[in-house]
Order: C-alpha cells, then sequence, then structure tokens
C-alpha cells in the first residue's frame, strides 16, 4: 500500500547534467520540461508527480543547475566561524546574495531543505574539477539524504570510476547507475530500493512504487506480445484471390501484387505504431534507416529478395509454403506466393507435423483448382524479428532520449561472446517456432484481422504472445 502523502525528492545538480532527461523517464513523461544541449535550459523549480491508480506516488521538482558553486562554497564559509554547514546554507538563505549573485543556487537550496531527500545527478563524461567537489559538500550542508545518480556511464568517454571514488570519499556510498537516455535493466528499481534503505520511514512506499512499476512492465510487455502475436496470426491467414483473366494480363498482375504487398504493410505499420503508443512514444521517434517500417521505406526491407532469402535459410526450407508445396505459377514475387489458396491452409495443418515434406504431385495438382495470393513463411519471420527487436529497443529506452529508435548497427559475429551467441541462437529458433504456430491461420481466411475474431483465433493469438513473452523473459530482466 503506498502512502498517501507522497514523498518529495529534488533533483539537482550541476547545469546540463540530465535533471530533466532523468525526470522524462521516471514518470515516463516525454513532453515534461526541455532538454537541450545548451547549459541553463531549466531556470525555475518545475514540478512533476510520479502516479499510480491516479493519486501522486512520488513528487519531484526538478531544480535549476547549479552554476557557481565555488564561489558559493567561500561564501558560505564567510557566514559565522562557528555556524553549523546548515545554519550557514540558512544564513545564506535570508541575505541579499541570494537574490543576486547565486540566485539560481539559492533556488536549488531552498527546494532541498523543504523536500525529504535529493537526487543528485551527475554527468560521468565530465571530468571530477573542483567545482563538482564544492557542489557536493554545498548539497551535504543542507542536511538531507542525498542519492547520487550516475548519468551517461555508457559513454565511451564516462568517468564513472573517478566519480566513484569522489562519492565514497564524501560518504555517498550508495550510487546509482541510471543512463537517463537509455536506462539498464533493473536501474528504476534500484533507485527506489537505495532510496528506501536512506529513508527507512519511507521504506514501505518505495517499496511499493517499485512493486507498481514492476507489474506495469509486465503489463506493457503482454501488450506488446500480443500485438506481435495478432500481426503473425493476420499475416498468415492474409490472402486475396486472383482471377484467371487478371492474372494473365501482366500489368493487372503487377498491380494486384502491389495493392496485396500494400495490405500487408498496412498492417505491419498498424502493428508497429501501436506498440510506441503501449510504451508511451510517438509514432515518429523511430529512426529511418534503421527501421524501415516508417516512412514510406518499409517495402524495401520487408519484401527485400535478400533479406527474405537470409529468412528461408533460417527456417531451413529454402522457400516457404507456396514453393514446398509446388504450387507457384508464373508468378514469384519476393514475400508473395500464388497457389491454391482455397485448400491450402487444410494442408498446411499437416504440413506443420510432417515437417515441410514434400507432398505428392496429385494433391498438388488439386490445389491448382484456385489461384490465390498469401504471404510466405520468410516474410513472417522478418516481420516477427524486427518487430521483437523493436519490442526489446522499446523496454531500454529512456523518455528523455532525443534520438530516434534504431536497431543498432549489427555486430560482428567474431566479436561476440558466446553467450551473446547463445542467446541470439535462442532467440531466433524462439521466433522460427513463432512462425510454424502461426501455421493453423491460413486455413481461416477470415482471420485476417478485418472482424474475423472468434475463439479460435484468439487461442491461437494467446499461445503465440505466450511463447513470445517466455522468449523476451529468457533474456534481459526488466527495466521497470
Amino acid at each position: 500500500m503506498v502512502d498517501p502523502t507522497p514523498l518529495q525528492i529534488a533533483v539537482v545538480g550541476h547545469t546540463n547534467a540530465g535533471k530533466t532527461s532523468l525526470l522524462r523517464t521516471l514518470t515516463r513523461q516525454a513532453s515534461f520540461g526541455e532538454v537541450a544541449d545548451g547549459p541553463g535550459t531549466t531556470r525555475h523549480v518545475e514540478r512533476i508527480a510520479l502516479r499510480i491508480d491516479g493519486a501522486p506516488a512520488v513528487q519531484f521538482y526538478d531544480t535549476p543547475g547549479l552554476e557557481d558553486s565555488t564561489a558559493l562554497l567561500d561564501y558560505l564559509q564567510t557566514l559565522g566561524k562557528d555556524a553549523t554547514r546548515l545554519a550557514r546554507v540558512e544564513a545564506f538563505l535570508a541575505g541579499p546574495e541570494a537574490r543576486q549573485s547565486f540566485e539560481q543556487e539559492a533556488k536549488v537550496l531552498r527546494k532541498l531543505l523543504e523536500v525529504d531527500a535529493a537526487l543528485y545527478v551527475i554527468d560521468c563524461r565530465e571530468p571530477v574539477l573542483p567545482k563538482f567537489r564544492c557542489e557536493i559538500e554545498i548539497l551535504a550542508s543542507c542536511a538531507r539524504p542525498v542519492m547520487p545518480v550516475l548519468n551517461f556511464v555508457r559513454a565511451a568517454n564516462s568517468r564513472e570510476a573517478e566519480w566513484q571514488a569522489v562519492l565514497s570519499a564524501s560518504g555517498l556510498h550508495a550510487q546509482v547507475r541510471f543512463d537517463a537516455v537509455a536506462p539498464f535493466v533493473g536501474s528504476e528499481q534500484q533507485l527506489y530500493h537505495d532510496l528506501g534503505t536512506l529513508l527507512p520511514r519511507h521504506r514501505e512506499a518505495l517499496r511499493g512504487v517499485a512493486t507498481h512499476l514492476q507489474r506495469e512492465f509486465g503489463e506493457r510487455r503482454a501488450a506488446g506480445a500480443r500485438l506481435i502475436a495478432d500481426l503473425l496470426v493476420t499475416l498468415a491467414a492474409l490472402r486475396r484471390p486472383i482471377t484467371p483473366e487478371a492474372f494473365a494480363d501482366a500489368g493487372q498482375r503487377a498491380r494486384f501484387v502491389q495493392d496485396f504487398q500494400g495490405l500487408a504493410l498496412a498492417r505491419v505499420r498498424a502493428c508497429m505504431d501501436a506498440l510506441l503508443r503501449v510504451y508511451g512514444f510517438r509514432t515518429d521517434e523511430a529512426d529511418v534507416a534503421a527501421m524501415p517500417w516508417l516512412h514510406g521505406r518499409w517495402q524495401d526491407d520487408l519484401f527485400n529478395p535478400e533479406t527474405l532469402k537470409l529468412a528461408g535459410k533460417r527456417l531451413g526450407q529454402g522457400a516457404a509454403i507456396g514453393a514446398s508445396l509446388g504450387l507457384i505459377a508464373d508468378i514469384a514475387v519476393a514475400g508473395v506466393s500464388l497457389g491454391a489458396g482455397a485448400v491450402v491452409g487444410g494442408a498446411v495443418g499437416g504440413m506443420v507435423t510432417q515437417g515441410w515434406r514434400q507432398f505428392g504431385q496429385k494433391l498438388v495438382n488439386k490445389l491448382r483448382g484456385v489461384q490465390e495470393l498469401s504471404l510466405e513463411n520468410e516474410l513472417l519471420l522478418v516481420a516477427a524479428t524486427h518487430l521483437a527487436g523493436v519490442l526489446r529497443a522499446l523496454e531500454q529506452r529512456g523518455h528523455a532520449a532525443v534520438h530516434k529508435l534504431g536497431a543498432g548497427a549489427p555486430t560482428d559475429v567474431a566479436t561476440r561472446d558466446m553467450a551473446s551467441l547463445d542467446e541470439a541462437a535462442a532467440s531466433d529458433a524462439g521466433l522460427r517456432q513463432l512462425v510454424t504456430l502461426a501455421q493453423p491461420a491460413r486455413s481461416h481466411p477470415r482471420w485476417d484481422g478485418q472482424g474475423g475474431e472468434t475463439g479460435q483465433r484468439q487461442a491461437l493469438v494467446d499461445l503465440l504472445a505466450q511463447r513470445l513473452l517466455a522468449l523476451l523473459a529468457g533474456g534481459a530482466a526488466p527495466r521497470r
């Protein structure tokens, strides 16, 4: 049960250390505040709450950056030789310098005296200069628990070890590694757990926050897995008949295939947009180059012959259902088969249990009676692979990220450790299994997502979603 009185937390640190970015990620509100590379973006104290069931559980205060801590510390040390450090801070806030030379710093310290604790955000790319040591001493003077949050630790020029040593020497041993742009798995739970150690009176409330975030994560992952599972059933069921006259005319045939591909692309786009919404991102937050599902570039990837050829090798069949049944006539479009769709679905059910073996010529001849376009298994595998990758990326993307979502550059197999290779192999096998499990949908053209929802279809989607969830659980633990 979360304490009805929200915990008050000030987020403090040097100018441009990533305070606003941290709060965007912690509260999953990408529009909060202003994030920019220039210094001094936040000029006033701004409030934002982490809400649970509509009620604020933690009240955060985004404060301006500390800009001249060296001069301020020198000034504080002049305020009463025998005064305590806290008394000096209070004297400073009551004096004229708090409204003049150190107005920015006064806003920070005044808020710090009002809250339960502070998150001290540190840009680990910065060298540990004297001004930062002065910041630490000033913050300690306010007699409030301070939790250092090490930001940008993934950067190539990170000085994390130096910062950890300085913080420990200053008595700040509880530190959290938290990249606000690409948060570490479990970093939010760790942050609230450590805050509970610093604030024993609020420990139960903070445990409740961590539990709620964990539950939210599970709900988002389950929703995302179901979206992908539903898409695979839709794509497997998708088929359109083509008349002999249209097939005989090269121009009509090309337009028919193009329209069919567009139909498949629209289904994939809808799934992609829904995934982004589930994780609280805008539909334009994907890299055009790395995620060609967006901005009109889907077809270059989804129907790319080389991509589909590689997918066929991964499936271990060289070609998908249409080719394995011998149903390709005079048409061979990447990702699309022309076959006897009226009864292909029934045959597919047997193929799942018979290991994709060739069927007899008699059956093939019977199947040639009706011509329909359907989607190859290679295309299903490509879609599943990309969308599962998008889901994983969204789980580790902070709402402070200003760069677009990308799949990342391919990793050289020679440089990957065995654990990574084993994980990739397991993931690949799991995705191939999803494609196989989706095959019964080929017997039900009405399951193409346009009003054909039935108990059987729901059961198949549930099965695929459960398998995908198990596959995702085999990777990294959730961020929140």
